[in-house]
């Protein structure tokens, strides 16, 4: 069995085909999903698609990407993450892409705007003591910087389509975080990535879809589902000459074991 660790169904492109995502996952060995919450406004969604199957799961948390929204605090992620499909807080982190490069005090709003929104949701994954979905684009070094200053190793997380080098993975290991990696892996450019992808210990791997984007080399082009996560763990078993029978069970254990999902 596959767990799609990390996916949208609530996005408008798979919010309308929840019947027929389900029957894809079925027919791909895809036993589990969590579906990841980007904003609070958006949060009594992705619950209710997360409550339409036991199969499915949920996080509460603010995407650092989305500046005009609902702050979260602490209380308010403690409060909505305390119900039995919410299995995780985030997705949270530091996004420094698209920031304003030709104005440096925008840049710096950016920055400050976004690090104290990772360290409210850090606060709250440690004191509900769940683990943290991290989203990080270049930004490594604060990520690691605040995830260490927050006490982050005390609740642990995933770093969610990781896209960064080794150094940075494994400072996240170092912080009792697990690895997740996503579609790109399959991407003709990405070596790099693969080389970080072969090197990940296997009991800190996960495979993901970020569905509905990134979707992998066969279908990459198409509208990503959680089906299409088995090709992900092909590329990997392939990357680290491993059945792909080992890489599906050693990524479904480590994903029940982070999020406390059904065995």
């Amino acid at each position: 069995m596959f767990i799609d660790s990390h996916c949208h169904l609530d996005f408008p492109e798979l919010a309308g085909r929840l019947d027929a995502i389900l029957a894809n996952m079925a027919a791909n060995d895809v036993g589990q999903a969590l579906c990841i919450s980007v904003t609070l406004p958006d949060f009594p969604r992705v619950l209710a698609v997360a409550e339409r199957d036991a199969r499915l799961h949920a996080s509460v948390g603010v995407h650092p990407d989305y500046a005009d929204t609902e702050e979260p605090d602490v209380a308010t992620l403690v409060r909505l993450a305390d119900h039995p499909k919410i299995v995780a807080i985030g997705e949270t982190g530091l996004d420094y892409y698209r920031e304003p490069r030709d104005d440096p005090e925008a840049c710096q709003r950016l920055r400050e705007r976004q690090q104290h929104r990772f360290r409210v949701h850090i606060q709250a994954a440690r004191e509900t003591g769940k683990p943290l979905v991290v989203h990080t684009r270049s930004a490594s070094a604060d990520t690691i910087r605040l995830l260490k200053e927050e006490g982050a190793d005390g609740c642990g997380g995933v770093m969610h389509c990781f896209t960064e080098d080794w150094e940075t993975a494994r400072a996240a290991l170092d912080l009792g975080f697990h690895i997740s990696f996503s579609g790109i892996v399959t991407f003709r450019n990405a070596e790099a990535l693969r080389s970080v992808a072969a090197k990940v210990p296997v009991d800190r791997l996960l495979v993901e879809t970020d569905a509905p984007y990134l979707a992998p080399v066969p279908h990459r082009g198409k509208t990503n589902e959680p089906a299409f996560v088995r090709h992900v763990a092909e590329r990997i078993a392939e990357l680290r000459q491993l059945p792909l029978a080992e890489i599906a069970e050693r990524t479904t254990r480590n994903c029940v074991a982070l999020f406390g999902l059904p065995a």
